[in-house]
């Protein structure tokens, strides 16, 4: 009887996820497997909500952006008995093996189905590229990519108006697009959760372009920046997802009034939001995630159980799923600091 590999997408969407699936099931089919999808994330395995896929079903999916097994934010950990109605549900549909795409909290809800006894693997997604244990995730490459056109873009509509262009983009927990986008795209100051903010700082560093004749600027910021000195939280009394994640947006808003409030700059906002993590990935993304599908496939052929497939330089690697979700993978000091050689000498 042949075996049933399971296979989901959780968190939030991210260019690459269809790429994967459709590596997975390309892998496995020939070899044998039934593949079933498993739809939403893990509202999907707890609502028993499935179906099969085929080949037909992968077919000409690789360029395209979100998921289609769909996704969400559930938490099956804050659901009483959650672990045990998953394993219920996938011994219903015959699944024997189970794939996980997902960042940190779909990597944590793994680890405790396989500490439970569930066959499982992991591959790591997620556009703010912080996953511990592996150098890339697919998804960031096409954050980064959007974020710099964006920012190329401003760069005119700045210096014809003389502001500063305030660019929110995504990181939580860590300013992998911030730093990546804004040293491609000539940012003249980049923050970032990782480094404290000084406005007193970011306000000279403004001034001093301005009294050098060049009067527009831009500023890249993550989302998850706190700003201790500004009137408000940027996170102030915002609602939490089941992970008890707080919904982010309004830094870049605190950050402009603050801007302009300290130097009479006139002073604009950009918040990219999800244009970040939709649409088409690149090249890149699409050759990682259809590796990093391979490999997990190739993970459940060894029954190498509890892994999740890692980049390491341009090696596919499996690492423990625990060590996957230990804290974020943060920007190196290395690499901000040779993106802050640039700040205001543009």
């Amino acid at each position: 009887m042949p075996k049933t590999v399971g296979i989901l997408t959780g968190g939030g969407d991210c260019p690459g996820l269809n790429a994967v699936i459709r590596a997975v099931v390309r892998r496995a089919i020939p070899l044998g497997y039934d593949m079933i999808g498993i739809l939403e994330g893990w509202r999907g395995a707890l609502e028993n909500n499935m179906e099969r896929l085929n080949l037909d079903k992968v077919s000409g999916i690789i360029y395209r952006g979100g998921t289609i097994l769909r996704t969400s934010r559930t938490n099956p950990l804050k659901r009483p008995n959650g672990l045990s109605i998953i394993k219920e549900n996938l011994q219903i549909n015959g699944i024997d093996f189970l794939v996980a795409i997902g960042g940190d909290d779909t990597q944590r809800v793994s680890d405790s189905l396989f500490q439970d006894g569930v066959p499982v693997v992991g591959v790591p997604k997620t556009i703010d590229n912080d996953l511990q244990g592996t150098d890339y995730c697919f998804g960031f490459d096409t954050a980064v990519s959007i974020a710099t056109e964006a920012i190329d873009r401003l760069h005119s509509t700045a210096e014809a108006h003389n502001r500063v262009m305030v660019v929110e983009v995504m990181g939580r927990d860590t300013g992998w697009i911030a730093v990546a986008s804004g040293m491609a795209g000539g940012a003249d100051m980049i923050l970032i959760p990782e480094r404290p903010v000084d406005l007193h700082e970011v306000c000279r560093v403004l001034r001093k372009r301005h009294g050098r004749g060049k009067y527009f600027s831009i500023v890249v910021v993550a989302e998850g920046v706190k700003l201790p000195e500004a009137e408000k939280p940027a996170d102030a009394g915002q609602p939490t997802d089941e992970f008890g994640h707080v919904r982010l947006g309004g830094v870049g808003d605190a950050l402009a009034h603050e801007i302009e409030k300290r130097t009479g700059f006139e002073t604009r906002v950009v918040t990219l939001g999800h244009v970040q993590r939709g649409g088409s990935p690149t090249a890149f993304d699409r050759i990682l995630a259809t590796r990093f599908g391979v490999a997990a496939m190739n993970l459940i052929l060894e029954h190498n159980f509890g892994k999740m497939v890692a980049l390491k330089g341009n090696e596919i690697v499996a690492i423990p799923l625990s060590e996957a979700t230990k804290e974020p993978r943060r920007v190196t000091p290395e690499l901000y600091d040779t993106a802050a050689v640039f700040f205001g000498s543009g």
